[in-house]
């Protein structure tokens, strides 16, 4: 048995204890149970709780008389019997279970869902009845006082088995394009589905309508928190009446009052894993929320740490026996465990005896029985001069190397280097000298970039670990101890400029405390260079001189701030009149542009008056358009005005317009000079 403690909680680890080896006979391990008394003193709480590959579900029946488990490989069901102690029956499937459930008082009616869209219905003596769903179903509940089983899958449809009439009723339509999970309140009968999208769908059985959504999705994702998709719901369950908890994908676990749509409280398992299961512990109030990492037991009204525990192999399934302090969790490991912890609850009936082994365990961790066994390779044994003993029963081989008694191991080591002892006891002299020397002031090896703000940060580490140690406070972190800000005092191209004008602002007082820094880094390469040529370290180094006056006074900063922007104006000035300077000894050279065939020339005042009008206010270019005549203003009944713009017209559109003109004008004289020869022939005039 195996105790921890968190919080100043106990949890007593039943399963834990000393694993004999495998590759051990019956007969051997028989004998060391004789020999042995940790062995002896291992509880075996039910004999063979465990299955062959992996355990995924669990459930305990409502008389508590019967524990079953849902396994693989092959994928099988065992019952177990809490007043024998012992298995009571083993059912092999057809495929592995996804979800099952006990719906009678002991094991006679048990529904099993299973991976290939079967259900199938178990008694006493086996399966009684199978049937197909449409859809891979992924969690169902049952209605007791209607009869109906509810599944949820891999569809946007909620399905209904009447166990009563043996039929398919109409299925519920939600808006979610899959289920993962559902519950149905046992106090009033409501009926949740959570669905991939994030959200909680509510349905009442009595009007197969639905009463409401929750969105879980905004509540569980915070400005600090980087999600990569969107949060699904993975667990959900019912507490009494109007209590609901909602489990995501993303490991937050979230507590609802049915009459409001925020959340009580979120509780985030830190771990990025989605919630395998939630319970509730009614007696002290805690929710038992687990993913497949860790159990947290934590107060549903503060949200505080109870205790929580954290298996060797990855959690299934988590079970909480009735009226107890009793837990088992399904593993990704043959064995399953079991957990009591005595602050929830006594020990279950048929253990009672628990209570009385708990107050004489003591609380030092067990050892392995491969404590009684040392493994050495093949250079080891050869090292020891046992390499002859290759494939006598003295050396059992394992992987890349062999088990070997210890005591036989200790005793040739012996044999072989007599001087270990003194080997022993100069390593001790030399960590007990290298202990007396932390104590001693310690040189500070700066790196090469960066130097005075490595300086500086050191300096204000030194002072916050004087203020914690005054006032208790936690440790904070130090950047030259962070691996992330390794390069920053490595790589030169991240050294700090300090002529840059960024600096010199930001850091007005920056002069001052510079050059006190450069002494005291002048001092500590001189220290550094004698200690290279010295073999001892020496004992201390010299005090600072200089005094540590500091000009905190807010009057002093402004006038080094307005001291430094004056420096930058008058730097400012000198770089204009250097520029002018130049200017003025370059001299212009005429430049000549190519008019490419087709285009106009079109002279340079244009595109001077063109810019000067572009700097004009808005105003004056209305003003000036409309002296030209390109935009009429006047004011509407309404009291606002109204703008009418004139499209100019190009030179070629003048020209057109002209020559259309001029073409008219020509046909008009044509038109008179034929109308006058018509009527002079009508006289009786002869046509020359």
């Amino acid at each position: 048995m195996q105790v921890s403690s968190l919080n100043e909680v106990k949890i007593y680890s039943l399963s834990a204890g000393r694993s004999l080896p495998e590759w051990l006979s019956d007969r051997k391990k028989r004998a060391l149970q004789k020999r042995d008394a940790d062995i002896q003193r291992r509880i075996e709480l039910i004999q063979d709780f465990d299955m062959p590959t992996v355990s995924t579900n669990l459930r305990v029946s409502r008389d508590g008389q019967y524990i079953m488990a849902a396994g693989t490989y092959k994928p099988r069901v065992r019952c177990f019997d809490t007043y024998q102690l012992s298995m009571k029956f083993e059912r092999c499937l057809d495929s592995e279970v996804v979800t099952f459930d006990i719906l009678s008082d002991d094991y006679s009616k048990i529904v099993f869902l299973l991976c290939d869209r079967y259900v199938e219905f178990h008694s006493q003596h086996g399966r009684y009845y199978r049937t197909r769903i449409p859809k891979f179903g992924r969690d169902f509940s049952y209605h007791y006082p209607s009869c109906d089983l509810y599944f949820v899958g891999a569809s946007s449809e909620v399905y209904r088995l009447n166990l009563e009439q043996g039929r398919y009723l109409n299925s519920l339509q939600t808006e979610a394009s899959e289920n993962h999970v559902c519950d149905i309140n046992l106090a009033h009968g409501l009926f949740a589905a959570g669905t991939i999208e994030g959200k909680v769908e509510c349905w009442d059985p009595r009007m197969r309508n639905r009463v409401g959504v929750l969105d879980c999705v905004l509540s569980s994702t915070t400005a600090d928190k980087e999600v990569d998709g969107l949060p699904s719901i993975s667990a959900l369950k019912f507490d009494g009446t109007l209590n609901m908890a909602v489990g995501t994908s993303t490991g937050q676990v979230l507590l609802y009052d049915l009459r409001s749509s925020d959340p009580l409280i979120v509780k985030d398992h830190q771990y990025g894993l989605p919630i395998k299961s939630i319970q509730f512990h009614s007696s002290l109030d805690l929710v038992i929320s687990s993913d497949s990492r860790i159990i947290k037991l934590w107060n549903k009204d503060t949200g505080k740490i109870f205790t929580s525990m954290e298996p060797e192999n990855d959690i299934n399934d988590v079970c909480i026996y009735p009226d107890s302090g009793m837990l088992f969790t399904a593993n990704e490991a043959p064995k399953m465990s079991i957990y009591y912890i005595p602050v929830l609850g006594p020990a279950p009936k048929w253990c009672s005896f628990l209570d009385n082994l708990t107050e004489e365990l003591e609380e030092n961790p067990e050892t392995t029985v491969y404590d009684d066994y040392k493994f050495v390779t093949r250079k080891d044994l050869e090292n020891l001069g046992l390499a002859h003993l290759i494939g006598s029963p003295l050396l059992r081989a394992y992987m890349h190397g062999f088990f070997m008694d210890i005591r036989l191991y200790h005793k040739v080591k012996m044999m072989v280097n007599p001087f270990a002892y003194e080997e022993y006891r100069k390593e001790k002299i030399r960590q007990k000298i290298e202990e007396t020397r932390a104590q001693r002031v310690q040189l500070k090896k700066l790196p090469k970039v960066n130097k005075e703000l490595a300086l500086k940060l050191i300096e204000e580490g030194e002072e916050n670990l004087q203020n914690e140690r005054k006032k208790k406070q936690k440790k904070t972190p130090n950047i030259l101890s962070d691996d992330r800000f390794k390069v920053m005092f490595e790589n030169p191209d991240f050294q700090v400029d300090e002529k840059s004008e960024e600096f010199r602002l930001l850091n007005p007082l920056i002069s001052k405390i510079s050059e006190k820094r450069k002494k005291k880094l002048k001092m500590l390469e001189q220290q550094e260079t004698l200690r290279e040529e010295e073999e001892e370290e020496p004992e201390g180094k010299p005090s600072d001189a200089e005094s540590s006056e500091t000009s905190d006074d807010e009057k002093a900063w402004v006038e080094e701030v307005r001291k430094q922007r004056r420096l930058l104006r008058q730097e400012e000035k000198v770089k204009r009149q250097e520029r002018l300077k130049e200017d003025r000894q370059t001299v212009l050279k005429p430049q000549f542009f190519e008019i490419k065939a087709g285009e106009e020339f079109r002279s340079f005042k244009d595109t001077a008056q063109r810019q000067k009008l572009m700097k004009k206010t808005l105003s004056d270019r209305l003003q000036l358009e409309e002296k030209v005549g390109a935009l009429s203003v006047h004011d509407t009944t309404v009291g606002s005005k109204q703008v009418t713009f004139k499209l100019k017209k190009s030179e070629q559109q003048k020209k057109q317009q002209e020559a259309e003109k001029h073409h008219h004008q020509e046909r008009r004289k044509l038109r008179r000079s034929a109308s006058h020869l018509k009527s002079k022939r009508g006289r009786g005039r002869p046509f020359h």
